[in-house]
């Protein structure tokens, strides 16, 4: 893979060569690799068809994570979460140490504290680290669905940008069930407060404990707005907002 570098950025295939944009800039490749239908019955790529499908497992995987958080990953998330997401559940469906080589996966790992250990703290911004950002400790309830942050002071204790004037926390318990590809969601209640040295115990609630099997993980999200005429708007759509998985069980 090459980089244009020239005044004229090309898009599209001259012979063997394909042009084209993407956000690290205009790239340019050869066209190369192992015929389609090659890889698809050549017994010699049988390797490279169980790494394919374990790897489109794990996609699938890390699909369903994001569908279970979209409403919060609106908010708060990066250009590259899916890649990001990917890699981690392809790790993941390493541990899975039953299964057929070709049909290892993240529903059959999951069950390995390791693999809820990897998923714990799993960032959906990385334009804001959690841990980076909110200087407090917190507790999570796991029976409850509860989080609490205890002595929490927004201008000592968070990493706020610059211009804004208050920030939100709010969290969310969800349910997701690897194998049969559902999840079940409950947010909590969102808590806006001014950035200032007010001290508070901010304690966020899921609404009801989510419904059916699956792996239980929980979310905290911190926000911030800019306060103009008594609107608050989203700091630069977003980009500073923090959201991560505080907890796998």
């Amino acid at each position: 893979m090459a980089k244009q570098i020239g005044i004229i950025k090309l898009k599209g295939k001259i012979g063997d060569l394909s042009f084209y944009k993407t956000k690290d800039g205009h790239l340019a490749r050869e066209k190369g690799g192992v015929d389609a239908d090659r890889i698809k019955n050549d017994p010699a790529f049988e390797r490279t068809r169980e790494n394919g499908a374990e790897f489109g497992s794990a996609a699938k995987s890390g699909k369903l994570v994001r569908d279970a958080f979209r409403t919060l990953m609106m908010r708060s998330s990066d250009a590259r979460v899916t890649s990001r997401l990917t890699k981690l559940m392809s790790d993941i469906r390493i541990l899975d140490t039953t299964s057929a080589r070709g049909e290892r996966n993240v529903a059959v790992a999951i069950s390995d504290q390791a693999a809820k250990d990897m998923l714990k703290g799993f960032n959906f911004n990385d334009r804001a680290i959690l841990g980076a950002v909110l200087y407090r400790p917190y507790t999570v309830d796991t029976v409850a669905g509860k989080i609490l942050i205890q002595g929490l002071i927004p201008n000592l204790h968070l990493a706020y940008p610059t211009g804004a004037t208050h920030l939100s926390f709010s969290g969310a318990w969800a349910k997701v069930n690897f194998e049969a590809g559902t999840y079940s969601i409950e947010l909590t209640n969102s808590e806006t407060m001014v950035i200032d040295a007010t001290q508070t115990d901010l304690l966020l609630t899921a609404n009801a404990a989510p419904t059916g099997a699956g792996t239980d993980m929980y979310l905290l999200m911190v926000e911030f707005f800019q306060e103009v005429n008594g609107v608050q708007y989203s700091m630069n759509n977003g980009a500073y907002n923090a959201l991560a998985i505080v907890e796998v069980i």
